[in-house]
């Protein structure tokens, strides 16, 4: 029973136009992490009944952990890989604005090799100040540049 609920709201979510979680924690729905039960099946793929395997797969496009489909999948970026798209998507919004103080739910989109990516650039610049003390120089400096407000 407990399969069939996270599949069924796990199917209504992506039926709704939301994304496949990837890790658990990031979408919690009437009180199930489907975050964390999607990589439990992932991870736990030869466990599965067939009918199971199948439903994931043809439903939701899920694969096992070690596929080489699922290690092709865009969206794992590095520390430095993210970092670098937060930073260009804080000079695209000061280059338009003249600022660096978007709204902390601010969502600046980006072309990337012709796709739009929506980065959450109000989060990251308000966590960025929050860890302030923690960045290396160089990626201070390049903050700086943007005139930063710390």
């Amino acid at each position: 029973m407990a399969w069939q609920r996270c599949f069924t709201l796990t199917r209504a979510h992506v039926q709704a136009g939301g994304a496949l979680p990837e890790a658990g924690g990031e979408l919690v729905v009437q009180g199930e992490d489907l975050g964390a039960w999607v990589v439990a099946q992932r991870q736990g793929w030869d466990k599965l009944s067939p009918a199971q395997q199948w439903l994931l797969g043809s439903t939701l496009g899920l694969e096992a952990a070690g596929s080489e489909a699922f290690e092709a999948r865009p969206g794992k970026l590095t520390a430095d890989q993210k970092w670098a798209l937060n930073l260009r998507a804080a000079r695209q919004f000061h280059d338009r604005e003249g600022h660096l103080r978007p709204a902390r739910k601010h969502v600046e989109r980006l072309d990337v090799d012709g796709e739009a990516v929506d980065i959450k650039l109000g989060m990251f610049l308000d966590n960025t100040r929050r860890r302030a003390d923690k960045l290396t120089p160089e990626r201070r400096a390049e903050l700086d540049q943007l005139c930063m407000r710390w």
